[in-house]
């Protein structure tokens, strides 16, 4: 029997030690610790994928909570009984000890862990509708006091003109251009087509 640990933050600002210490205190070595930094939205995350692969019948898998394994109430579901029915793994959640397999494989303990689990699984789905909606929020609110989001646009030089020029007229490259202006190709060009269907809109107004 290997035991493992499965770590997960949902981005790579996110702190992930609380997790890790926990592991630590288990005695889980080192090589048997697997951490994600995605979104609990699905299961499509490289380390649990590879986390998965390794599971053999009678390893024992600890989580810290039940969010940390996903967000997606039927996702988790299927994953539990993947891991616990077809692989035949035992899961410890930490921060709840009643979602413990090695305990209670009598038909009682059996219908406490899948409702513990189920009640838990909603809750992590119902949370991420909460954070994805205050987001949301958050950001109509900024917009609405005018707060612009994304990267600033870039100025152009006064010469941009007669460099596009330069270049639709062959007598310079697309890269040559681009770096008189000190911009990237892509936003030289993109700057050229707006320019140029600017001047084009200005001549067939009345």
């Amino acid at each position: 029997m290997n035991t493992y640990g499965y770590v997960r933050v949902s981005t790579q600002e996110q702190n992930e030690e609380r997790q890790m210490i926990a592991m630590r205190q288990l005695a889980i070595p080192r090589k048997n610790l697997f951490m994600d930094k995605r979104s609990g939205a699905d299961f499509e995350r490289p380390q649990y994928l590879k986390l998965v692969k390794k599971l053999k019948p009678d390893d024992l898998l600890y989580i810290k909570s039940i969010d940390r394994l996903g967000r997606n109430y039927e996702e988790i579901q299927n994953q539990w009984r993947m891991l616990t029915k077809d692989k035949q793994v035992d899961i410890v959640v930490l921060d709840m000890p009643l979602l413990d397999t090695r305990r209670g494989k009598d038909l009682m303990g059996t219908f406490l862990s899948d409702v513990v689990l189920q009640v838990l699984s909603f809750v992590a789905e119902h949370e991420r509708t909460n954070i994805r909606q205050r987001q949301a929020e958050g950001i109509a609110a900024a917009k609405a006091r005018g707060i612009r989001f994304g990267q600033p646009a870039r100025v152009l030089p006064d010469e941009f003109e007669e460099l596009r020029r330069a270049w639709r007229e062959g007598r310079m490259s697309l890269r040559e251009a681009a770096c008189a202006c000190d911009i990237p190709k892509s936003t030289f060009y993109d700057a050229a087509i707006r320019s140029e269907r600017t001047v084009k809109q200005q001549k067939t107004c009345p």
